[in-house]
């Protein structure tokens, strides 16, 4: 494969390592977008959206095709037949609903018509997508729709075959919803102001995951002739225009949209900043440009399919975390006041039950630029609502899943030598998450009286919620240790240990607990449990599932079995023992493993650690070919901002980081012959598979630089060193 010359360009984007600020691709480079498909995911329950967005923008602009129920997070469902329209922010596999914002639609003919009457059929061959650019053919009103984004703003073209009363509605009620009934009641307020014949400015908001406002300018490339306000249901409070324009035939109108948390002057000065004028084509070069930056950072060598996978994966973990703060570093925080981003710029959309298991080291390896801004924004939002984000969305906290592994990311940022950020401040920001109680989701007189959430006395998920808890503790000793702090890293460590208060030696399970320390009974371990929605002690699983979930202290896991041999036998039974679910996110099923969600994503490298690494190698090939295909219905579960991919990608150049804080990454098998990994230094790490083919899957010996190689896994700094790393394949 050819080594690009243009690796320093790939730091140069937006708060880079070397200070460069150009996007421009140079001639006879690798298109490594080709290998990008964003149908990807896009259908059964990836959840993922295929329209146009910036690495870690503010902006998705992206075909909406439903907005109703679980199916819809994304707006978008491959195997539909109707354009709804396009709104301008999504969250990119997740399992709840938020964003989708500003629903527009070019349309044509009767203007009043029914709000839901505007939506068009769509010819699929006429529809395609790269990263930065969507564009489709809507065959009931004649229009061809084109979007490219800027990392603020969205701009659309739409060319009117048929310019018969040439229009665009603008739907502020629009956002996807968990019900019909939310559906037309989610905005709680909507001003609009047309500021002039070609600009329409207003500010919405709304409540469905968080309390958002968002402001927003819409600016059109040629004057609106005529409004026509669409009636209002009783519970509706955000507007539908009708804007027409006067065209004829194969003319274009463009429109751009740019967003902000602060106000109207703050989107304005986004959309001066970044798309002043109205080159179109222009626009759309630089967000291929820039992601084709990012994704040059690592070469493989593959199968067509196996490429397209491998960066597919690699554009999804960079859609988000989002900088939702203007150009100028203003953000609206957490208490709703209008503050400057410390570093300059505010991330939020943080999935952190999800991410901190491989999306964040994979930053901290190959988008380390980042990762300071990341802990930063963790940290001052910390400090305004009293603990590190559990899952952060347009700087706001919606109190999503258990545990708070923000503890982790900052940690492992910490142990991995980031210095980008006040570690003072970021340890007391973790100290106060692990040892204040607050709403909905830490009570820490209870975990600490009884050393581990007792199951009559925690509402759901007693289980999961200790044993991520534990993780964390695991997070905060270590950074308290490398700090010099040794009363707070005892004070951690010993909690570390409280996982072992829920293993039960006689079923050989993590087991729910009652205050009084008797097992609760009946016990299936198969049950599986799915947050408040359904109840239970697990999260989104079951005991099968949960009781390996102790990625920090391996060994002591294995010693509760009694060593490695029955440790073994009980994993062996997780990957051959039926389990029979309808819950939408317990998915990817090999026995009782779901690999479509995220508490399973580190047990198959147990048996590395464990003294079988071949079990390790089997299942991660097994895992390979059965639940990552390059169809958009080829991830068998959520993405889940970026998780699924990240496990990918790791687990293609042959590791993954089954404990992220300890930096160190455990061997798995490589699934393609070779990477070379383009570090921020302009070192290079080169991963190679000798002899890979279907029946050579199993490592017989690992050479570093030439030498032989003996540890189950490498370290972090190791392959900062830069060097080659050789698999020898039997």
């Amino acid at each position: 494969m050819k080594k690009t010359n243009s690796i320093l360009c790939a730091f140069v984007l937006a708060g880079s390592l070397f200070g460069c600020s150009t996007t421009q691709q140079k001639t006879g480079e690798t298109d490594y977008t080709q290998y990008v498909n964003t149908f990807i995911g896009a259908a059964d329950n990836g959840h993922t959206f295929p329209g146009a967005c910036r690495p870690f923008g503010m902006i998705q602009t992206s075909p909406v095709t439903g907005a109703v129920g679980w199916r819809y997070c994304s707006e978008y469902v491959y195997t539909d037949s109707l354009i709804w329209g396009f709104t301008q922010t999504h969250l990119n596999g997740t399992g709840c609903m938020d964003l989708g914002d500003i629903l527009v639609m070019p349309v044509t003919g009767t203007r009043a018509r029914a709000w839901d009457a505007y939506r068009s059929h769509f010819p699929k061959d006429k529809e395609a997508a790269t990263p930065g650019y969507y564009t489709v053919e809507l065959a009931d009103p004649g229009v061809k729709a084109e979007l490219t984004a800027s990392p603020h703003a969205a701009l659309h073209r739409y060319t009117y075959h048929n310019a018969d009363s040439a229009s665009v509605l603008i739907d502020l009620q629009h956002g996807p919803a968990w019900n019909e009934n939310q559906y037309h009641s989610q905005v709680q307020s909507c001003e609009t102001n047309w500021e002039d014949a070609q600009t329409l400015t207003g500010h919405v908001r709304n409540s469905v995951w968080v309390n958002q406002d968002y402001f927003f300018v819409m600016k059109f490339n040629r004057p609106v002739i005529d409004t026509l306000y669409l009636p209002m249901a009783e519970t509706e409070k955000g507007k539908r225009i009708i804007a027409t324009f006067d065209m004829k035939p194969g003319e274009e109108l463009l429109m751009k949209v740019a967003m902000s948390t602060t106000g109207v002057d703050g989107a304005k000065k986004n959309m001066e900043a970044e798309i002043a004028d109205w080159n179109f084509e222009g626009v759309k070069q630089a967000a291929h440009n820039e992601w084709n930056n990012y994704l040059s950072r690592i070469e493989v060598t593959g199968t067509d399919d196996e490429k397209t996978n491998f960066y597919t994966s690699f554009y999804h973990a960079l859609i988000q975390p989002n900088q939702i703060s203007d150009v100028d570093g203003w953000y609206r925080n957490a208490a709703d006041s209008i503050v400057k981003a410390g570093n300059g710029a505010f991330y939020s959309t943080f999935s952190l039950w999800d991410t901190y298991r491989a999306a964040h080291p994979f930053y901290t390896l190959m988008v380390p630029e980042k990762v300071d801004g990341f802990v930063n924004s963790l940290v001052e939002q910390a400090e305004v609502q009293g603990f590190l984000p559990i899952w952060g969305l347009w700087g706001k906290e919606n109190y999503c899943m258990v545990g708070n592994h923000g503890v982790s990311v900052v940690a492992e940022a910490y142990r991995k030598g980031f210095r980008g950020f006040d570690a003072e401040r970021a340890f007391n920001a973790i100290k106060k998450t692990q040892t204040t109680s607050h709403k909905l989701k830490s009570d820490w007189e209870t975990y600490m009286k009884y050393g581990y959430l007792p199951t009559d006395l925690i509402q759901t998920e007693s289980v999961s919620s200790t044993l991520e808890s534990v993780y964390d503790d695991y997070a905060a000793a270590d950074m308290a240790k490398r700090m010099g702090k040794e009363e707070d890293a005892a004070y951690f460590a010993k909690r570390a240990d409280f996982y072992k208060n829920l293993f039960d030696t006689k079923t050989q399970f993590m087991r729910p607990r009652k205050a009084d320390g008797t097992w609760k009974s009946p016990f299936n371990p198969s049950q599986v449990g799915h947050s408040e929605s359904v109840g239970g002690d697990y999260t989104e699983g079951n005991a099968w599932q949960y009781t390996w979930h102790v990625q920090h202290d391996v060994p002591g896991l294995i010693g509760l079995f009694g060593g490695e041999q029955p440790f073994l036998t009980k994993l062996d039974s997780l990957f051959t023992l039926k389990l029979e679910t309808t819950q939408a996110d317990v998915t990817g099923l090999i026995g009782q493993y779901a690999h479509g969600n995220e508490p399973s994503h580190h047990i198959t490298y147990l048996y590395t650690l464990a003294g079988r690494p071949e079990r390790t190698q089997e299942l991660i090939r097994e895992i390979f070919n059965t639940q990552y295909r390059p169809e958009p219905d080829g991830l068998c579960g959520n993405d889940d901002c970026g998780q699924m991919s990240a496990w990918y990608m790791f687990s293609a150049m042959g590791f993954y980081p089954v404990d992220p804080v300890s930096g160190n990454y455990v061997f798995g098998a490589p699934q393609m012959p070779e990477f070379v990994l383009h570090l921020a230094d302009g070192k290079t790490f080169t991963i190679i598979a000798e002899g890979l083919s279907k029946e050579h899957k199993y490592i017989d010996s690992i050479t570093l630089n030439g030498e032989p190689y003996a540890k189950n896994y490498i370290s972090h700094e190791d392959i900062l060193k830069g060097g080659t790393l050789i698999y020898k394949m039997k």
